[in-house]
């Protein structure tokens, strides 16, 4: 009945397809009038759109027009003219939804529709990509379209250099970059001390290129600013050591899970070897004292048995590097935490870097769900709409592509044996490359590669390999794939940005070939040659059966296999898919491939046979199924976690960006301070307590300790009929009026600069404090379960807990040290009356006390007077009343020790 209803009323996004169709007829009846516009006249155009948006148009009146206008643009420029497809694309991600287009239908150029027309406020654009090479080139390339219509353009790449360049690429009105970079830059921005220091400008509107890879692949790691913490090298060596003796069967391996957990047998053989090796405190394995022992462990198993060399990760020039398992490009400068790294680093004898405590961080779920409008592009995101209507609130609609497709996917094979798969494999490639048709070969992991690369330079098959090891060559190597009789072997070929065109990249060949100081017709010539060259291989190529693409392994994203399908068959050409299996891959083999394996042998399968069964594609299709369930789950989860964060995060990045704006930040150092004497009182003269209940010891000292005073709290609460409120009413007074003397004197433009930095550089530290408390609470959350309580819960309840702990850890930690600072500047203003007088051989007599009496004499004053004051003897032991070690003839109190 469905597959009926659809046939006559059509899908939900057939429906809104041709909602869009009379804004596109528009776009297409204005073009006429804008071919015959000089380019000046054309470049115009954006300054009167801007003036009618600033006079009130919205975006949405000036759609058509600003369409049209980069169409033109596109055509002078880069001699492309945008498809009507193309034009739907563009109106979607305007929209704030994610076009689904397949792969050579041009998404890189659609994006200058909606980049274009979101830029026109002049409060910038953000153009994601998933790599630096990518956000470069389509800067340059799609940069010739903006600078001809009059508008900036700027790329953030990953280099050391920080500072101008990247303000001055954010100011611009369209700026390219990586997730990772945007992300850092706005956790790097919200550590800086002034609003001049800060790199971004908001976060208005973003389109995200690969938005699946970017959103859902990459969203499991949270984006993470880092320090370091003590080197423990030395743990992790001798800890990587014990873990070759332990049995097999003293741990559990769960690779659907990714977990790998010491059983009781194991965990008595841990404590024998700890034991025996004086690594061992207290009683047992799991006494307080050897968490961190025990932690460690864990990860060195781990390390060993759930991430392998080549697959998780590559050693290059003596570091580990980690592999992203969905696209197989290396990750510089990501690494594992929690130990993680350093237990992998160990167990590769590599030099260890120190682990790092975190500083800032933020998961690119939230970090894009602070823009206000969001859109996203990419071959493949309808098997994961639900996720993106979920957490990013994006619908997805599916763009028809602009000529029909003509690829042929064909059914799975699946063999018994990997070794029997290769070999099929082998003799298919071999076969094809005879008959000059290109093959873009896929595996899942870089050892895979390398050994199938091995089996065809054994047999004499010429090739090339594209996986991590080869990152730098990744667009050469991709540009010539659709040439007849290449064979391409990559390593998830997810995301790769660069088209696979059949005869070849004509671009690619122009930059590779054609030297750059070649002018006139000498290159016009050399340009039509390569042409005429590339036209003769597509050709040929066509004759072949078109691009092949050949699997070696289902991924365990159907996404990613999809992608892979979708590098062949662009733009109408012709192509083929067809994926290899075997019963011992790493998804069939935790899916049940040991008993189809022992199913095929019993019915007598023979060596190198293949199955054939819609059925067991069925069967592969519902593992990844569980497999993406799973990974949803898990970031969920994350996302869930991180939400409780995230609250805090924009409270204190906003409360921060608000100090860092304001001149004058004193009527909030004043609030804290009186916050912070109310604080003191409800502590310690509790509401409806009597007086004799009162602890004025403790208030005493907390006093002198936060606010660095000594008040008469004894003979205050000594007079009859005083109340909580009288207490607090006085000691508010009294800091009031040590602050005011204390700041005598001192510029005021100085003063509140002071307190700004202090306010600032207080904030970030116990925000830092914040987070690792948060990381620890994380980390063992999960235990509260055991006990029948929600973990999620739980987190929730303790985070809150925490976050009201800083709070007060903040107005405390201000005033203190507020307090403080004035403290240094008046003792280090008498040390330098007192220099001055010695020098003039004047008698020093004896100031009279004022206020200033109830300046404590205690830690508070004499660790700030250390700090100020740049004597070469210690007081610490001296008596006030004892001569002052300087020589002067004093009495201490009245010298070095005064405090008046």
């Amino acid at each position: 009945m469905l597959g009926i209803a659809k046939k006559i009323f059509g899908t939900e996004n057939d429906r809104k397809l041709k909602k869009l169709r009379p804004l596109v007829e528009k776009i297409n009846s204005l073009e006429p009038d804008f071919v015959k516009l000089t380019d000046d006249a054309l470049r115009l155009k954006t300054d009167e759109y801007r003036k009618r948006y600033a006079d009130g148009e919205t975006l949405d009146d000036l759609l058509p027009e600003a369409f049209a206008t980069v169409r033109e643009a596109a055509k002078r420029t880069l001699g492309q003219r945008h498809y009507d497809v193309q034009l739907i694309g563009g109106l979607t991600l305007h929209r704030g939804e994610i076009a689904e287009m397949r792969t050579g239908e041009g998404k890189t150029l659609v994006s200058t529709l909606a980049a274009y027309l979101n830029a026109i406020p002049g409060r910038g654009v953000h153009i994601v990509t998933v790599n630096d090479y990518l956000a470069s080139r389509d800067a340059q390339w799609m940069g010739q379209v903006y600078n001809f219509l009059g508008m900036t353009v700027g790329c953030v790449n990953d280099h050391p250099a920080y500072g101008g360049g990247r303000q001055q690429a954010y100011a611009c009105d369209i700026t390219y970059g990586t997730n990772n970079e945007f992300g850092f830059d706005y956790l790097r921005d919200n550590m800086k001390y002034s609003v001049e220091e800060m790199d971004q400008r908001g976060h208005v509107y973003a389109i995200i290129d690969e938005i699946d890879s970017i959103l859902i692949d990459e969203a499991r790691t949270p984006l993470i600013i880092s320090g370091p913490t003590d080197d423990k090298s030395e743990l992790y060596r001798t800890i990587d050591g014990i873990i070759p003796s332990i049995d097999e069967a003293g741990y559990e391996l769960d690779e659907k899970q990714r977990t790998a957990t010491f059983n009781e047998a194991g965990n008595e053989q841990i404590e024998n070897i700890l034991r025996e090796r004086g690594l061992l405190s207290g009683e047992g394995l799991y006494d307080v004292e050897n968490v961190t022992v025990v932690h460690h462990i864990n990860q060195a198993l781990k390390a060993h048995k759930l991430f392998i060399r080549d697959k998780d990760y590559i050693v290059k020039e003596g570091e580990v590097v980690l592999i992203d398992e969905f696209t197989g490009r290396m990750m510089d400068g990501r690494r594992l935490s929690e130990g993680l790294h350093q237990a992998i680093e160990a167990k590769e004898n590599v030099d260890i870097k120190p682990e790092n405590v975190t500083l800032a961080s933020v998961t690119l779920q939230n970090y894009f769900r602070l823009y206000e409008k969001l859109s996203g592009m990419t071959g493949t995101a309808e098997t994961e709409a639900s996720e993106f209507a979920d957490i990013y609130k994006l619908e997805v609609l599916v763009i028809p592509t602009n000529r029909p497709i003509q690829r042929i996917d064909e059914e799975d094979v699946i063999y018994r044996t990997e070794a029997e798969k290769f070999k099929a494999i082998v003799d298919e490639i071999e076969r094809c490359a005879k008959n000059k048709q290109p093959m873009l070969v896929g595996t899942v992991s870089i050892e895979k590669s390398e050994a199938l690369s091995a089996y065809l330079t054994e047999r004499g098959v010429e090739h090339r390999v594209l996986n991590a090891r080869f990152h730098e060559e990744e667009a050469s190597i991709v540009a010539q794939a659709g040439v007849p009789g290449a064979v391409t072997i990559a390593t998830n070929m997810a995301g790769r940005g660069t088209d696979i065109q059949l005869g070849g990249n004509l671009d690619m060949r122009i930059e590779q070939e054609v030297p750059a100081e070649l002018e006139g017709g000498d290159r016009e010539r050399a340009i039509d040659k390569i042409k005429d060259e590339i036209a003769a291989y597509k050709d040929e190529a066509l004759k072949a059966g078109g691009l092949y693409v050949l699997a070696t392994e289902r991924h365990e994203s159907r996404r990613i296999d999809n992608q892979l399908r979708g590098r062949t068959g662009r733009q109408g050409d012709p192509g083929r898919s067809k994926f290899y299996l075997s019963t011992e891959d790493d998804l069939m083999r935790i899916f049940g491939g040991d008993r189809l394996k022992s199913m095929m042998g019993k019915m007598g399968w023979e060596e190198g046979e293949e199955l054939t069964n819609r059925f067991m594609t069925k069967a592969v299709e519902r593992a990844q199924v569980r497999v993406e369930t799973r990974n949803f789950d898990i970031r969920k989860n994350l996302l869930k976690y991180d939400d409780v964060m995230n609250d805090q995060r924009k409270t204190i990045f906003e409360q921060r960006m608000e100090f860092m704006t304001d001149d004058d930040v004193s009527d909030v150092v004043e609030d804290f301070r009186h916050q912070l004497c109310e604080d003191l009182i409800d502590e310690y003269i509790p509401k409806k307590a009597y007086a004799e209940q009162w602890n004025i010891k403790g208030l005493t000292e907390e006093a002198k300790e936060a606010l660095a005073m000594e008040l008469p709290f004894d003979a205050w609460a000594a007079e009859e009929g005083i109340a909580d409120e009288e207490m607090l009413t006085r000691l508010k007074t009294a800091t009031d009026q040590a602050f005011t003397q204390l700041s005598d004197g001192i510029d005021p433009d100085e003063l509140h600069r002071a307190e700004k930095q202090i306010l600032l550089q207080v904030i970030d530290k116990n925000w830092r404090e914040h987070l690792q408390q948060l990381d620890s609470l994380k980390s063992v959350i999960g235990m509260r379960a055991y006990g029948q309580r929600d973990p999620l819960n739980e987190y929730k309840s303790e985070a809150f807990t925490l976050f009201d702990k800083l709070l007060t850890s903040l107005r405390e930690d201000v005033t203190k040290s507020v307090m403080r600072l004035l403290l240094n500047v008046q003792m280090q203003r008498q040390e330098n009356q007192l220099q001055a007088q010695q020098a003039q051989q004047a008698p020093a007599a004896p100031s009279a006390r004022g206020p200033m009496d109830m300046m404590t004499s205690g830690p508070v004053a004499a660790a700030a007077a250390d700090q100020s004051v740049d004597v070469d003897f210690d007081l610490t032991d001296v008596s006030r009343n004892s001569a002052c070690p300087c020589g002067s003839g004093m009495k201490v109190k009245h010298c070095h020790g005064k405090l008046t």
